[in-house]
């Protein structure tokens, strides 16, 4: 799969010249613009560029574009926009400066070093001329935290450089590398030691005993080969989804190497990924080449109205000997019927997904993920372990009283058991010991519900709660919530209900504050606490109480949402 699809991508590179028009690299995973661009697709509701974002990253270009919109409604209304949406819009075009025509001195700052660093206020390095954009920044995050009955100190300490850039206005490129020391909560490191993996990045090695010590490496080439497609080749993540969490391709896990085609046209927007992914695998000291398995995932959207977005999902997940299924390159959605010509049963989920901007303050969305169904089996109402789907629904809420930037958004999400596994351990919706979709597997329910404030253009705060049930499995007995099991290694037939097995509730709840005294520099101060009971097994049980303050530059910050 590597070599067909650096093949492809070599072939893709060198027509460039021929066909490329003007590309844009992708906004990073967590961008501080996210709840701005949110905030902006419920705000102007009937602009069409807002509703690709169902797809993520979202391109820089499209972006500012949004935001550039946003700028031409306030200058007609004079209302739309608050002063912290304006002061945010400018800081949106001082971050992508490469896609703003006219005027930058705005951006520029009052003081640099040596005629060369800093000249801007967003980036360390800067160079715009007429056929080359390059923008390089340090990356750094430091957090320290108090846990309650561990004795250890709990630290993050992550240190790298990201860059991206463009060549004539044709190809763009981007990286990102962090070398990162952890010691995360005791929640987390039970997690590690459960999964031998840590979440969210790959290669590990243990460091002072209960700590981890991991790179994360990340890059893209990006360009577009018509009018309407653009191609992206990488290592990264990606998000398909329109909810905090996302029940078909969540950034959850680990990066991947990937091929990524996407094509918006008239009011339509098909993006086609193909992936090369690791499969379960047991950590041991000796570092061994993994094996391979891949997919292939389509997601085709369209403006039904200007008001309302459709969205249709398709994957498939294969093992094949470290080859690639060539039936699994149509670019044309329905994987499923190349998965039967094959003649082979692969690990294939569908999905129907909506997403409706209401009265400029509302916007309501859900999903309905399909691994298996049967219909006389649901009427039946047996509990049949092969009806095997999920249910995303939720809605987001501006303004909230009348007062400025104070959002709020809910969520539940259920996903029955068995859902995302297989009969082969390689084909489990899964990639480096993490899963691909949804942290907590299937066989759960839960409910999430989010306020987030930004009363001054310096100052976010936000209040998180996630709360939710899922079955576990006893010794011996398989009820579909580990995802890594085999399903035909279920206890029964029939008698699956959300959650089944030994019952177990968490609570997961955040407060967090933020300060950016100068672009990109975050001060952050957060209180989380977390229950984890499990009646019939108390071993599991856990309850955490962390206090953190951390500083960060150009950097997402890390977070233990689950």
């Amino acid at each position: 799969m590597q070599y067909i699809i650096k093949t492809f991508a070599r072939i893709l590179i060198l027509s460039v010249p021929c066909f490329a028009n003007a590309q844009s690299t992708y906004l990073p995973q967590t961008h501080k613009h996210q709840q701005l661009l949110e905030r902006l697709e419920i705000l102007l509701q009937k602009n069409p560029d807002l509703n690709v974002a169902t797809v993520k990253p979202l391109s820089r270009k499209i972006a500012v574009r949004i935001g550039e919109y946003a700028d031409s409604v306030q200058d007609a209304s004079g209302n739309t926009l608050s002063m912290v949406d304006q002061h945010n819009l400018q800081s949106l075009y001082m971050n992508n400066s490469e896609w703003i025509g006219g005027d930058k001195t705005d951006f520029a700052s009052r003081k640099n070093l040596w005629n060369t660093f800093y000249k801007t206020k967003a980036h360390l390095l800067e160079v715009d001329e007429n056929d080359f954009f390059l923008a390089v920044n340090p990356v750094i995050q430091q957090q320290q935290s108090i846990e309650n009955d561990n004795d250890q100190r709990i630290f993050l300490n992550s240190k790298g450089l990201t860059m991206r850039g463009m060549i004539a206005g044709k190809i763009g490129f981007s990286a990102y590398l962090t070398d990162n020391q952890e010691r995360a909560p005791l929640f987390v490191q039970d997690r590690i030691n459960r999964t031998q993996a840590v979440p969210g990045a790959g290669y590990y090695k243990a460091f002072k005993t209960t700590a981890t010590d991991y790179f994360d490496a990340r890059g893209s080439i990006d360009f577009t080969v018509a009018k309407y497609v653009d191609v992206q080749f990488g290592y990264d993540k990606n998000f398909i989804g329109n909810g905090y969490r996302s029940l078909y391709l969540s950034d959850f896990g680990n990066s991947y190497l990937f091929l990524k085609l996407n094509t918006r046209i008239w009011k339509i927007n098909y993006q086609n990924l193909y992936m090369e992914l690791a499969p379960q695998f047991v950590k041991s000291g000796a570092d061994n080449l993994l094996d391979k398995k891949y997919a292939t995932m389509h997601h085709l959207s369209i403006n039904a109205t200007k008001w309302l977005n459709i969205g249709l999902f398709e994957a498939v997940i294969f093992g094949r000997k470290n080859r690639f299924e060539f039936g699994y390159l149509n670019p044309v959605i329905f994987l499923r019927s190349a998965e039967r010509n094959n003649g082979s049963a692969d690990n294939g989920i569908a999905g129907l997904d909506f997403k409706a901007n209401i009265a400029k303050k509302l916007q309501l969305y859900g999903t309905w993920m399909l691994d298996e169904f049967f219909l006389k089996e649901v009427r039946a109402g047996r509990g049949w372990w092969g009806n095997k789907f999920g249910v995303q629904l939720g809605g987001k809420y501006i303004d909230v009283l009348k007062i400025k930037n104070l959002d709020i958004q809910g969520e539940l999400n259920w996903v029955r058991p068995f859902s995302y596994s297989h009969y082969d351990s390689v084909s489990n919706y899964t990639h480096y010991n993490q899963p691909l979709a949804h942290p907590l597997g299937a066989n759960f329910m839960e409910a999430i519900g989010i306020i987030r404030y930004q009363p001054h253009p310096k100052w976010t705060t936000s209040a998180r709660l996630i709360v939710w049930k899922q079955g576990l499995d006893t010794a011996g007995f398989n009820f579909g919530g580990n995802i890594f099991k085999l399903n035909g290694t279920r206890s029964v037939e029939y008698g699956y209900t959300i959650p089944s097995g030994v019952s177990a509730t968490g609570i997961n709840a955040q407060l967090l504050v933020s300060y950016e005294p100068k672009e990109n520099v975050f001060l952050d101060v957060s209180l989380l606490i977390r229950r984890w009971k499990a009646t019939e097994l108390p071993s599991v049980n856990r309850n955490t109480s962390l206090i953190t303050a951390g500083l960060r530059m150009n950097m997402f910050r890390r977070e233990y949402e689950y």
